[in-house]
Order: C-alpha cells, then structure tokens, then sequence
C-alpha cells in the first residue's frame, strides 16, 4: 500500500489549509476543520523522507476511539469521522502550550535526568531513580507549542507569567490533563498495556476549554506492556514497549537526533514495514480489535476527498 504523504484538496466553503508535521488541516468557512491524519512520520521535530502505510488510519481511529471515551471528562472538538484518516471538528483558538503527563522516567525526560537534571518543567524529580521508574504521582511537564522548529519545555509559573495561559485556564488545565491520564491508564491497563506518559492539546470554543488534536495515540503517548515490567525493571532491562520511541532510538542509533548537520539514515522497505507493523500491532492492543487495512485497489486520496466533501455537506444541512 502506497502510504499517503501529501494531500491538496479544496472543499466547498474552504478558507484555507495547514500543513502540520503530519496532518493536514482544512479551515472549512471559519467554522469546521477536516484533519487529515497523513502517513508521514516525524521525530525529533522532523518529517522524515517516507511514510508508514497505514499509519494514518491507525492514529486517527485511535484518537476517534479515545476522544469518544473520555468527553464526560472534558468536551472535546470531535464532530464526525467521516473517513477513516479523517476527523471533523469544531475550529478552536488553540493554547499555545502542550500538556505532557509523565507517569513514568522514560523518553526525554530520562535523557535529562542521566545527564544530572533533578528538576523538569520546575518540577523536582526524586533522586536515586532508574530508566522507566515509576513516578510517586504523574507528573506534568508542559512545552511550548511551536508553529515551526522544536517545542521548548516550560514551567507553569513562565506559562502564566508570559501570559500564554491564564492562572485560572491553567490550573483546569492541570485538572481535565491527570483526569484524561488516569483514564487513559485504566483503558490500558484493561488491555494489558502501561500508559508511561503522553501528551494533551487544548483550545477554547464558545469561550470554554475542550480537548482538541489527537489522544493516547502512538505518536503522542508511550506504551510498555505490564506484564513482566517489575521483572525486567529489577534485572535493568529494556521496557517492552510500544510507541514510537522505538524510531527515534533507530535513528539515534544511526546518528540522528534532528541536529544541524546530520542526516536521515535511509529508510528501506523493511524499515518501513517494521514500523507499519508495529503501528498496527499497537491498534490491536489498545482496542482489542483487528485492524482492518483498506482494499489495495482503493483511490485512498478519491476516497478521503469523497467522503469528506460528504461530511461537510451533511454538517451544513444539520
């Protein structure tokens, strides 16, 4: 399956498109976005050159699932999916920092920490901890939400200070980010899975806070499988996990980590089925259903188009 990395279209009542790292936004008449969950991949801040087929569909199903299951926690912009690498939503004024949740010493975090830092985001971090301990309590470490280039790590008092959140919309920040991560935990634990940390984005609409972007997906989360964790915790081994750290140690391991000079290791073929697999093996873990791969002789980009122009049009007479 050709992987879709690139998308052109023009909706009715289309003012214009965004081009993320690996969506593609649709402003439909001020009022409605179509997000269109590429199968470009990112890390480090970077686009990597090829995409993972299916990937796409994989994220925004997720997402789907995870948004639905957590808006008695918080409203979120979800209106419809009406294709399966499409969500539409309301059109939000995003905040301009991202909520990340650590339950766990893992990731960047780690990297941090081994290099001597004992506080992230102002927030202390005992000593004596090992790679992938468990956190006493989840912890909440916000960045800077970039429009290009990397996301900068910030604490709370600099986010209210400089005036990108307010007290009051922080602090229901904080509240709706460790509900959501509590959630998400006990929706992995049921699958046999540890939610280790993620991140969530939020926006206002109608002047009040909703959840918006994606959930728990693979690319916004980490995963470790539970069973086993205190075992190979105590022996110093590797977390069995699933989530897309797994490509950033790949590209580490070739010498990228997205600094000026370095290059993108190639990514062959088995690379890319390596990374499709396990895209696809964590949809089945975290919804216990079989992923469904679309037929090979579909038009993915007619049928997108199709069903999105379908989805506004029935939008518009409701």
């Amino acid at each position: 399956m050709e992987a879709v990395v690139r998308t052109d279209f023009n909706f009715e009542g289309q003012k214009g498109r965004y081009v993320g790292k690996v969506r593609d936004v649709y402003n439909i008449d001020d009022r409605l976005l179509a997000m269109v969950v590429t199968d470009r991949i990112s890390a480090f801040d970077v686009v990597l050159p090829k995409g993972i087929p299916y990937k796409g569909q994989i994220l925004n199903q997720i997402a789907a699932r995870f948004l639905d299951a957590t808006s008695d926690i918080v409203p979120n912009w979800k209106i419809s999916t009406p294709d399966p690498m499409v969500t539409l939503g309301k059109k939000c004024e995003p905040f301009k920092v991202e909520m990340v949740v650590r339950g766990y010493l893992a990731g960047s975090a780690w990297r941090e920490y081994k290099a001597g830092c004992r506080s992230l985001c102002g927030v202390p971090l005992p000593e004596g901890m090992h790679e992938n301990d468990k956190f006493p309590h989840p912890i909440i470490t916000p960045t800077t939400k970039a429009d290009e280039g990397h996301d900068e790590n910030i604490s709370k008092e600099q986010i209210i200070e400089s005036g990108l959140v307010s007290r009051e919309d922080y602090e229901m920040l904080e509240k709706y980010t460790l509900a959501l991560f509590a959630r998400g935990t006990e929706m992995a634990s049921r699958r046999g899975l540890i939610l280790v940390d993620t991140k969530y984005e939020f926006g206002k609409y109608d002047g009040k806070i909703i959840l918006i972007d994606e959930i728990h997906t693979p690319d916004s989360s980490r995963y470790f499988y539970s069973e086993g964790y205190e075992q190979r915790q105590a022996s110093g081994e590797k977390q069995k996990q699933l989530s897309k750290e797994f490509v950033r140690e790949w590209l580490m391991d070739n010498g990228f980590q997205g600094k000026q000079g370095q290059k993108v290791p190639e990514m062959t073929e088995e690379i890319i089925n390596s990374i499709s697999e396990r895209y696809m093996e964590l949809y089945e873990r975290i919804t216990g259903e079989k992923f469904i791969k679309p037929a090979e002789s579909q038009d993915i980009l007619k049928r997108i188009e199709t069903n999105v122009a379908e989805g506004i049009k029935q939008l518009g007479q409701s």
